[in-house]
């Protein structure tokens, strides 16, 4: 509901109060699901976070850390095919809309937490050194910039274009991570 009222009327035109009825809640019952309106496009994503840690602490050890990051990114942003133009639509508002992108931030710090706290355990460094953070940005990067790829062919499969960005990535850090 929320995203048809951002794709007719604009994001930041679209009030709470407007979703709330459109769901048929009330405005408070909003707020017990969402802090504000600018989180509705991001969904559970805390719930989706931790399914991320544990799918990075399921990797076994012997799969080089660039690697193990990579198949956690393409399982991570794996979306079921009839959920796809949701998807679109929702990663649309996130990276396209100003509000949003500048909300992002948040996200993608929680989000890059999550990454440093991987590598720092499988390099035996602290999550805020220097290497588990510029990993974690430059993932990050990567992943940014396969969904705006994604975003601007609506033929290009997402999932592929994580993997050759994170094949590249991984190839400019060479052997020096294992």
């Amino acid at each position: 509901m929320a995203f048809g009222l951002f794709t007719s009327r604009g994001f930041d035109a679209t009030t709470v109060d407007e979703i709330a009825a459109a769901a048929g809640i009330g405005r408070r019952t909003f707020f017990r699901y969402f802090p504000s309106k600018n989180d509705v496009p991001w969904g559970a994503f805390e719930d989706e976070l931790d399914r991320m840690r544990v799918r990075l602490k399921a990797c076994p050890p012997q799969v080089p850390l660039m690697d193990a990051i990579r198949l956690a990114l393409i399982d991570f942003n794996r979306v079921a095919p009839a959920q796809v133009p949701l998807h679109r639509r929702r990663m649309e508002l996130i990276l396209r809309v100003p509000t949003l992108l500048a909300h992002s931030t948040l996200r993608f710090t929680a989000w890059r937490a999550v990454v440093a706290e991987f590598v720092a355990e499988r390099t035996g460094r602290r999550p805020d050194d220097l290497a588990p953070q510029a990993i974690a940005h430059a993932v990050l990067g990567v992943s940014v910039a396969a969904y705006e790829h994604w975003l601007d062919d609506p033929d290009a499969d997402l999932g592929t274009l994580l993997d050759d960005a994170m094949r590249e990535l991984a190839a400019s850090f060479g052997s020096t991570l294992g």
